[in-house]
């Protein structure tokens, strides 16, 4: 009987062995979903040696669906050495949401896949720590250590520069497929016909035939092997460039105090102080 507060699950698939037709092979499933380790790691039954164990049950290549908002960066840590020390191969396809810790898991993968609409964040880690100012400055230390060490899992994924890897931890970026895969994050995109091992609904075939001329125009044709546009979004980054619209707003349509009666008329918005008054006691009512 599984855990209850198991964040993962095994499946077992057959599949058919392209080095021998007319053979099958078996390939392991890990479904890893939800929160990283949201009870515990250390202190119950569900520990890293019961993961280790069952991830070593058995060989061969195993896929491993993630769709996690992240949670202990030390149980990802654990798991991304275990996936990364594991002697089959493994995919990683992200098929919802790879944050935070999770991310660290999704760089294990010897092929990282993108679902065309999942997403991949990454952001600095996190703690909550009291006492007196040296217990600060401790906490201080080990969130830098922590970032490095997760640096050091997206720059062996990636070959992107530790400066521009922290910097993007910083303003806690977000990239969709496209971005993750201009970045190196991700090798790939997960095509329709692999999504949890679907295959795609018949569909007629609208390539002309070879007598027939393809009337349609270039961008048409160019429109069949399109790439996921690539985005990348910085919450810091929307907040600073809003604050800057703001300040550029405040600044064209500051009112200057009128010089004369002629430029008070300009300025005059038509209610009286009365009238302001009660929409103020109106609007008090509802907060």
């Amino acid at each position: 009987m599984e855990k209850a507060n198991k964040f993962w699950r095994w499946a077992r698939n057959k599949l058919s062995d392209p080095a021998n037709p007319g053979q099958e092979t078996e390939e392991r499933t890990l479904f890893l979903d939800g929160t990283i380790a949201e009870e515990s790691w250390f202190d119950d039954d569900v520990t890293p040696a019961l993961f280790r164990s069952e991830l070593e049950s058995s060989s061969g290549n195993i896929t491993v669906w993630l769709n996690s908002p992240g949670g202990d960066c030390f149980a990802a840590a654990q798991i991304y050495n275990m996936l990364r020390d594991y002697k089959g191969k493994v995919t990683i396809k992200i098929d919802g949401l790879a944050a935070s810790a999770a991310s660290v898991i999704a760089m294990a993968g010897d092929k990282v896949l993108m679902s065309p609409v999942s997403m991949l964040m990454i952001h600095n880690p996190s703690t909550v720590a009291m006492g007196s100012t040296d217990e600060m400055q401790k906490a201080i230390e080990m969130l830098d250590e922590v970032k490095n060490s997760i640096v050091n899992a997206y720059q062996t994924k990636t070959g992107l520069s530790r400066n521009k890897l922290s910097k993007l931890m910083d303003e806690e970026t977000w990239m969709n497929a496209g971005k993750a895969v201009e970045l190196h994050f991700a090798d790939g995109v997960i095509e329709r016909s692999s999504l949890y091992g679907r295959k795609p609904e018949t569909e007629p075939d609208e390539t002309p035939a070879e007598d027939e001329p393809d009337e349609r125009s270039t961008s048409e044709k160019e429109s069949d092997e399109v790439e996921p546009k690539s985005m990348l979004f910085s919450r810091y980054r929307a907040a600073a460039a809003m604050n800057k619209k703001l300040c550029d707003y405040c600044r064209e349509h500051s009112e200057k105090p009128p010089d004369n009666e002629k430029q008070a008329k300009v300025y005059n918005t038509g209610r009286s102080v009365e009238d302001l008054e009660k929409r103020l006691d109106l609007m008090k009512q509802f907060i």
